[in-house]
């Protein structure tokens, strides 16, 4: 299947950005729409911090685990998802680069490894339901960082 990728563009320095999205937990403010429950372990930040989470998607209901693999500070930050028992795996990047006008671009980039045989069969609308609620998190995540930035400062 193919990738899916949206970005956006927000006031915040790459490494704010990075800052707020390497603590796991802090997903959860831009994600909870439908990602619920969720569960960590692991450390709070970096490689090997993890999530189990249900994701509610196209009137279905599954639980992911989420785990970050690889971490290179202010850049990039790679998760491994695994759902629908073991099925459904999947990576999901953050990229984040400087603008030269100030401010920060963040990427996310949900790349199917494999996929059950009904993702495949309905691939088209699988890719616009993920492109749909990732730019919804990409909108709630401006909204967070400028919080947390501004919470941060004061």
């Amino acid at each position: 299947m193919k990738s899916v990728t949206v970005s956006i563009d927000v006031p915040q320095t790459a490494e704010q950005v990075y800052d707020f999205l390497d603590v796991m937990a802090h997903h959860e403010r831009f994600t909870d729409h439908y990602l619920t429950g969720w569960r960590y372990s692991g450390p709070a930040r970096g490689v090997g911090s993890c999530a189990t989470v249900t994701a509610a998607l196209g009137g279905a209901k599954t639980d992911v685990t989420i785990k970050v693999v690889e971490a290179d500070a202010p850049r990039r930050i790679v998760e491994r998802n695994v759902s629908a028992a073991g099925r459904r795996l999947a990576h999901g990047t953050y990229v984040i680069e400087p603008l030269r006008t100030g401010g920060t671009r963040i990427s996310f980039t949900y790349t199917w490894v494999r996929a059950p045989l009904a993702d495949r069969l309905l691939a088209p609308v699988v890719r616009i339901t993920m492109r749909h609620a990732n730019r919804t998190v990409m909108r709630r995540l401006a909204t967070e960082l400028a919080r947390h930035v501004s919470t941060a400062g004061s």
